[in-house]
């Protein structure tokens, strides 16, 4: 019999500020950071790694949160756990007094997606899987009873879930087997971060052409001459057969957004991303119809399932970018995914941070194997940005994310890179690099 015998969560900032990398209309100076979990077991083979990912200062209250959430696990029996990953999923968000300070949102519920994200990683490795093949063995009842179904059932049923899953069963290995010899098709971020330079982005751009990209997405919101500029340089190297995106990263009152929208229409984007508010439900509804064909993407700080329910009520949404690390871990987005297939939404999932690569993969993966059963309009986020800290990375080729095989959720952060950027005892911050940093 093996337990869970300890939880490790640390604090864990890489200075991207410095380089602009990740700078948006919203987020200026962020310092990608992570709310790290490790969950020990009595063999000494078998841990399991999780994560929440944050922008810097605060993320020490996310670690805080994470330790109170992980409390429960300690003693559980491994075995136990990974039959019923649903069932500590509730009892873990049952826990009254913190939900209190939610509920489902905010820290506490970025907390709990960095804790059952470590069990998940955990399962998957007691398993010798890979998360994205982990799940899909799993039958259709199993993943429905994992989900987070509650507060759904006026969209979709236990039954409905069930029954779509089982209709997609057929094929499962076609699919596999398609995704081991292509790939699952991404687009890249890494050219178009805000307080990028002209030349930077142009030489950017035409590195992820090169590359075999067809999809590039810059960031927009801060000048409207400045993104007209940068537009036309992006358009001008991907050419008219590439597809633009743009991400305004919720900058924007709806009556902006919809003018903003109109002065670039004429680059063609894909979609506009986050034009409002990330919970302005009608607000995206209303930007959809009037911005139409230009797409809306939204969803990176949806923060639950039954927001997103209420975007695919609404018809908000052209494209759905859940969050693996906002969302409740994967049993939330498991909810979140069931709702988009029954709504015909593909799913494009956010990966703006550091490990959300490592981590969406998998979802991306398992989406197309059991859930969706299409690579139309799907096409998942990826950004050339700390993967050396992984154990497991990511790896992407000719623009299309190469199918996972090690064990877990690819979140076990490298042990040289948490002596390096532990915050704030590691040999990065402790040695005077950042003394401007406040915690």
């Amino acid at each position: 019999m093996t337990r869970i015998t300890s939880v490790d969560v640390v604090d864990v900032r890489f200075p991207t500020s410095l380089t602009a990398d990740g700078s948006d209309a919203m987020n200026k100076d962020g310092d990608y950071s992570a709310a790290y979990v490790v969950l020990h077991t009595d063999d000494p083979e078998l841990r399991g790694h999780g994560f929440t990912f944050t922008i810097g200062r605060g993320n020490d209250l996310c670690v805080a949160a994470a330790e109170q959430r992980a409390r429960p696990l300690v003693g559980r029996d491994v075995d136990e756990l990974a039959a019923d990953l649903g069932g500590v999923y509730r009892d873990l968000q049952s826990d009254s007094q913190l939900r209190w300070l939610g509920p489902d949102k905010g820290v506490v519920h970025l907390a709990l997606a960095a804790v059952m994200n470590a069990a998940w990683d955990l399962a998957a490795r007691r398993a010798g899987k890979p998360l994205w093949r982990f799940l899909s063995d799993l039958s259709p009842t199993e993943l429905v009873d994992a989900a987070d179904l509650r507060y759904l059932s006026d969209v979709l049923t236990r039954d409905e879930a069930i029954e779509l899953l089982a209709a997609r069963q057929e094929g499962r290995a076609e699919r596999i087997a398609e995704l081991e010899q292509s790939g699952y098709p991404c687009y890249t971020t890494s050219a178009g971060w805000l307080g990028y330079s002209d030349d930077k982005l142009r030489r950017l751009c035409e590195e992820a052409v090169a590359a075999g990209y067809r999809h590039v997405k810059l960031k927009v919101g801060a000048d409207l001459a400045d993104d007209i500029r940068r537009c036309g340089i992006a358009r001008e190297v991907i050419g008219p057969e590439g597809h633009l995106m743009i991400d305004a990263n919720q900058v924007w009152d709806v009556p902006e957004a919809i003018e903003w929208v109109g002065h670039l229409a004429s680059f063609d984007p894909l979609w506009i991303e986050e034009p409002t508010s990330p919970d302005d439900v009608l607000g995206h509804a209303a930007i959809r119809k009037a911005v139409a064909p230009v797409g809306v993407a939204s969803g990176e700080h949806g923060m639950n399932r039954v927001l997103f329910k209420q975007m695919f009520q609404a018809e908000a949404l052209d494209y759905c970018q859940l969050d693996a690390a906002r969302l409740g871990s994967v049993n939330e987005v498991l909810a979140v995914y069931l709702m988009a297939a029954k709504f015909g939404v593909p799913v494009c999932p956010h990966a703006g941070g550091v490990g959300l690569c490592e981590l969406v993969q998998h979802l991306s993966v398992f989406d197309y194997v059991a859930v969706s059963a299409s690579l139309d309009n799907r096409v998942t986020e990826y950004v050339d940005h700390l993967h050396e800290h992984f154990v497991d990375a990511c790896v992407v080729r000719a623009g299309a994310y190469v199918l996972p095989t090690a064990p877990g959720y690819s979140a076990e952060l490298r042990a040289s890179s948490l002596a390096e950027f532990e915050f704030p005892g590691g040999r990065y911050w402790s040695g005077g690099q950042r003394a401007a940093v406040v915690a």
